[in-house]
């Protein structure tokens, strides 16, 4: 089968951890470029030693290469305010754009919920690490009752935190809690993200908070453990940490949601552990793991529409 070609913007963690993936465990890409901005960053170097084309003079460097003609995959690896640009470079000469920063110019796009919906996108953009995380447990609960509110808090090690993520942490935080709503399906939604210091580094953890009409739990309960094994397909890693704990509430015992006012019915408690697969970063760094195994799964769909 003839591969598609495609290219990395971006050699940082993210960016390394794809180039990896895409050699090591694609049958249907093949990487034309590595890009990125720094001559002496690891990634580079390790694109170089594998006869990769690189180019470190960032994406306008790449397009005056050869390499750039027949490249129809982009994938964005770098942050959100960059992204902006290499989206306005490349849209002019319809180059698919696959966005793992948060900068959400394209669709929100969860590979398990709503993959479908974009395939034709000539831009998506995989939300955050704790949306692809999150978003399919709200879904799950969605599917089976209304959920009216969802809170998550992603907890993931410093250590598998660069520059890149630390520098758009309002954005994580506003990116998540709206494609929670948007594509989760909660009708208010919140998201936190917490750097853990721990030494030795603990993996990604999500904990996700969800209030729903009410219904059977037992429902709610086998939606979720559903979707995780779909999340599984991609994210080996990717796993319940203990079971589902519910809550109901009354007119006797009403919750107050923020912003919302006081509800009745069922809160579903659910609690996540992300393992990465290791292919370039430590099994700690599970947020990076479930970033890249979307994005490329997310291509491989893209192709398959177009063959």
């Amino acid at each position: 089968m003839n591969k598609t070609k495609c290219a990395i913007i971006g050699s940082g963690n993210i960016g390394t951890d794809l180039m990896l993936k895409i050699i090591h465990t694609s049958d249907y890409l093949t990487l034309n470029g590595v890009i990125g901005i720094d001559p002496d960053s690891e990634g580079l170097a390790m694109a170089k030693s594998l006869n990769i084309p690189i180019s470190s003079d960032g994406l306008e460097g790449f397009m005056q290469m050869q390499e750039y003609e027949d490249t129809l995959i982009f994938f964005d690896a770098t942050s959100a305010g960059a992204h902006k640009t290499h989206h306005d470079l490349i849209a002019k000469d319809k180059k698919q754009m696959i966005d793992l920063t948060p900068a959400a110019i394209g669709p929100y796009c969860v590979p398990v919920v709503n993959l479908s919906e974009h395939l034709k996108q000539q831009n998506v953009n995989m939300v955050t690490c704790g949306g692809q995380a999150t978003i399919p447990m709200v879904a799950a609960v969605n599917q089976v009752s209304s959920v009216k509110y969802a809170e998550i808090v992603a907890s993931v090690s410093s250590r598998s935190a660069g520059p890149g993520t630390r520098a758009n942490i309002d954005e994580f935080t506003q990116t998540t809690a709206l494609g929670l709503e948007k594509v989760g399906g909660a009708d208010k939604a919140k998201a936190i993200i917490v750097l853990n210091p721990a030494e030795p580094p603990l993996l990604m953890r999500n904990t996700v908070f969800t209030l729903c009409d009410p219904t059977d739990q037992e429902l709610v309960k086998e939606s979720i453990e559903s979707m995780v094994k779909r999340v599984q397909s991609y994210v080996p890693g990717y796993r319940l940490k203990q079971e589902v704990q519910f809550e109901r509430f009354g007119s006797n015992n009403p919750c107050s949601i923020p912003g919302y006012g006081e509800f009745e019915g069922l809160k579903a408690s659910i609690f996540l552990e992300v393992e990465g697969a290791g292919h370039y970063l430590p099994t700690y760094a599970g947020n990076l793991d479930i970033m890249t195994s979307a994005a490329m799964g997310t291509a491989h769909e893209l192709i398959k529409l177009n063959s």
